[in-house]
């Protein structure tokens, strides 16, 4: 499967968050086997050498890949996010990421968002990525980033987004600006499967439940990284792609919002004040 993207951004990857050792690598593995060619990571879920040796082993040529990883909150300071970044492509088994993302603004901690965005683009001038971007900043954290960055494109901001927690407000606001999105948890850690909308939906379009909410995101231009340890899923996944939900299928959808409250990936020592 080619790389089809939304900008500069694959439409569609593999997600990696909670997956460690072994089972990251089979997943990653059946990915790779059944068409998946972006790959997301974090330096804070402790599998990037893990991955690095798939990838390898893949034999798959490293110009068909987009790889993406992140920076965590330790790595933040001036003097060592490049290092840290280093770390991840040695890891990795790359002579450079596609992109490498601020995983949180984290904005109580000791690190600005001046001195690691400006560290972040250190990297990008160093050829350790080929773009930069961030993830779970609200709309003031994409202001300042853009201020701060400057004539430095902000690849994406990755962003909880799924049914039930749409981030309107912030979709909004990116798409003014032209900052692209990409959706994580866009299947609310499973919760979609049992929701009875997208369940009827799913039988009209004899397609999954998984497959309505990943296309619905796909609809609004989201690009969406969706995990799995089974390999059918992750192939049913892709099905996603080709989908193509009505007008109505989307007011549905979109009837199904809860707001903060639907609120999965919250962590109190690195999120913003949410839109």
């Amino acid at each position: 499967m080619s790389i089809d993207k939304f900008g500069s951004v694959p439409k569609f990857g593999l997600g990696t968050f909670r997956l460690k050792d072994q089972v990251v690598m089979d997943s990653v593995r059946d990915a790779l086997d059944v068409g998946y060619r972006a790959i997301d990571t974090a330096q804070g879920y402790g599998n990037e050498a893990e991955i690095g040796e798939v990838l390898a082993e893949s034999g798959i040529h490293r110009d068909e890949l987009f790889i993406t990883t992140k920076i965590k909150p330790d790595n933040y300071g001036r003097s060592s996010l490049v290092a840290s970044l280093q770390d991840s492509v040695e890891k990795l088994g790359v002579e450079s990421v596609d992109l490498t993302l601020i995983h949180w603004p984290a904005p109580n901690g000791p690190v600005k968002p001046e001195e690691y965005l400006k560290a972040l683009a250190d990297g990008l001038d160093q050829g350790l990525t080929r773009q930069i971007g961030v993830s779970n900043f609200n709309i003031e954290g994409l202001k300042q980033a853009r201020a701060i960055l400057g004539d430095v494109p902000i690849a994406t901001n990755q962003v909880e987004i799924h049914p039930y927690l749409q981030n309107r407000r912030l979709a909004e606001f990116a798409r003014g600006e032209g900052i692209h999105l990409t959706s994580y948890m866009t299947l609310a850690v499973g919760k979609v499967m049992d929701d009875p909308v997208l369940q009827a939906i799913a039988r009209a379009h004899r397609a999954t439940p998984a497959q309505v909410a990943l296309a619905w995101a796909l609809a609004q231009e989201y690009s969406v990284i969706p995990s799995s340890t089974k390999r059918k899923n992750l192939e049913s996944n892709l099905g996603a792609l080709t989908l193509r939900l009505t007008d109505e299928d989307m007011e549905r959808i979109a009837g199904l919002e809860q707001g903060e409250s639907a609120r999965l990936a919250n962590p109190e020592s690195a999120r913003p004040i949410w839109d």
